[in-house]
């Protein structure tokens, strides 16, 4: 059995080749998993135009699978050869290509592996894994919001999480959508807000409240669904400076922490005061394993298998393999709403 992949050859190189490569080998905690969809993000498309995070050519890029379980790690117990999963994999933190997600056959850390259901396409799982870690990052991890995780359907709520509440910005975003379903999980009423068409989406997965960021009265409106609960802070799932602007107002009435999806915040024009931080969503498995333990581990699976976590945004798949994945980058890099754009191998 053979491996191909699509490669970038050197920096800022465009477009991907298709060619060989050679097949992944887990490590002791590792899976390799059969891929069937793989999902393009922004990050994708950035990098191949900078060069950023990159340490040598070449490589291979992104970072969401979905497929079978080809092979398993020595000290790997909770996967077997066949199961459905999806998973999130980490070229850009290893300088592997084995570790990238576009090719047939990804490596993949077996805590940023879940199970899904035969319900649940591939194409739908594609677009889940990165967007599960960012959104437990900014969430959950204690130099962020610092909000207990969920980590089962079945139970209680944690009860350090009563009366809290938390406000997504960038509700229809992929990382929004996931943080709208992980806070709610975890008991803790979520506001957002997205587009006028959008906003009734964010309600269906579990916002109780979410409103049109370009209405005049946006920060009136959210104050007041707010009011009474133990405001954690801002998710601010775009990271620039004009949601940052956007949001401060909140901010400088209720408190709160913030965290952010931008890497570097020098420029986001941060309130006075705030505490927080960015995001690495790698480390929620690699170093946070507190927060992976609990999501990755334990919540996702199981909230997947009962159908309480769904995938969103919806996926508009190309189909057409490997040799689509550059077409499929550079039509997220012309923007998508509400969206994810996932190929098909």
């Amino acid at each position: 059995m053979s491996n191909r992949a699509a490669w970038i050859t050197e920096a800022k190189a465009h477009p991907f080749v298709v060619k060989e490569a050679d097949m992944p080998k887990p490590g002791a905690d590792e899976v390799v998993i059969k891929n069937h969809a793989v999902a393009i993000n922004p990050v994708d498309w950035k990098v191949q135009a900078t060069g950023f995070f990159i340490q040598k050519y070449p490589m291979i890029l992104g970072t969401d699978v979905a497929g079978e379980i080809h092979q398993v790690g020595s000290n790997v117990t909770n996967f077997k050869k066949g199961d459905r999963v999806l998973g999130h994999v980490f070229s850009l933190v290893t300088s592997s290509p084995s570790d990238g997600a576009f090719q047939l056959f990804s490596r993949c850390t077996a805590l940023a592996t879940s199970k899904i259901p035969a319900s649940i396409p591939y194409p739908s799982a594609a677009v889940l894994p990165l967007s599960i870690s960012t959104a437990a990052a900014l969430l959950f991890k204690r130099e962020t919001l610092a909000i207990t995780p969920p980590t089962t359907t079945t139970s209680s709520p944690p009860a350090q999480n009563a009366e809290s509440s938390v406000l997504v910005w960038g509700g229809s975003s992929s990382v929004g959508c996931s943080a709208i379903q992980l806070a709610a999980g975890a008991g803790v009423r979520v506001v957002s807000v997205a587009s006028s068409k959008n906003v009734g989406k964010l309600r269906e997965l579990g916002a109780v409240a979410a409103f049109d960021y370009n209405s005049s009265s946006v920060v009136q409106d959210i104050v007041e669904a707010l009011q009474g609960t133990r405001f954690m802070g801002v998710a601010d799932c775009i990271g620039t400076p004009e949601s940052t602007k956007a949001w401060t107002p909140v901010f400088e009435k209720l408190g709160g922490r913030y965290g952010t999806v931008m890497p570097d915040t020098s420029g986001l024009g941060l309130p006075a005061g705030i505490e927080g931080g960015p995001v690495f969503a790698p480390s929620v498995v690699l170093k946070d394993t507190y927060v992976g333990e609990a999501v990755w581990g334990k919540y996702v699976p199981e909230a997947l298998e009962k159908g309480v976590f769904k995938c969103a945004p919806e996926p508009t798949v190309i189909e057409g393999g490997l040799e689509k994945v550059q077409e499929a980058t550079d039509l997220l890099k012309k923007g998508v709403s509400y969206g994810k754009i996932v190929v098909a191998l």
